[in-house]
């Protein structure tokens, strides 16, 4: 601890598993979610929290992109 009372950097758990080429399962302390595609194109994520993510790398100093939609709450 330092002289303020407050800890360190928090413990976080977070692991990937390849199930099949092309598509990952990660898993953290909260939620999980299914990984498909990257390569050379999209790569798609949804997760147990109902996010929805597409990413995808752009050559030259564009870097990566990505588009998030979330479900909504009813």
């Amino acid at each position: 601890m330092n002289p303020e009372g407050e800890a360190g950097m928090p413990l976080t758990f977070r692991k990937s598993f390849r199930i099949f080429p092309g598509v990952r399962l990660n898993i953290n302390k909260r939620s999980w979610s299914i990984t498909t595609g990257g390569g050379r194109g999209p790569r798609h994520t949804v997760s147990s929290t109902g996010r929805r993510t597409t990413s995808m790398d752009l050559p030259g100093p564009f870097g990566w992109r990505s588009t998030r939609s979330t479900r909504r709450s009813r």
